[in-house]
């Protein structure tokens, strides 16, 4: 393993609830081995990152009803494709060498899992994203 390997290994968080067994699927596997360390550890990235594209959209986000805001979310990442893909160069990027060989295997079904634990993520944080909260930053 390279020392480029062993560093990124060495920074990602432990995710103690992260169940890792025999049975579940290589992209389940891939999930909650690779996904699910990488995305928590750039959280603070991906929210700094949708926070801008609320800002660079004329804050439109702030108009809208919470439910409505939920789907801003979504629909920010499902649909506008360069912002997805520079939330999953976020991502990709903290692989090692050997994650990106597996992730290839299978990128789309990959993609899909991880831009949908994206979106969770923020709208759990949906808070994050108040006027008040993001003047502070």
């Amino acid at each position: 393993m390279s020392d480029r390997s062993q560093s990124l290994l060495a920074i990602r968080p432990l995710i103690a609830s992260a169940i890792l067994t025999d049975q579940m699927s290589s992209d389940e596997y891939f999930q909650n081995d690779t996904l699910r360390p990488i995305i928590k550890m750039q959280n603070d990235l991906l929210v700094a990152a949708f926070a801008n594209y609320i800002v660079k959209h004329k804050n439109s986000f702030h108009e809208l009803a919470l439910q409505k805001r939920i789907d801003f979310i979504e629909n920010a990442i499902q649909k506008d494709i360069k912002f997805r893909n520079a939330l999953k160069g976020m991502v990709i990027g903290q692989f090692t060498v050997e994650e990106y060989d597996t992730y290839i295997t299978n990128s789309s079904a990959l993609n899909k899992r991880m831009m949908n634990m994206v979106i969770k993520r923020l709208q759990d944080q949906i808070q994050l994203f108040e006027k008040s909260v993001m003047a502070l930053h």
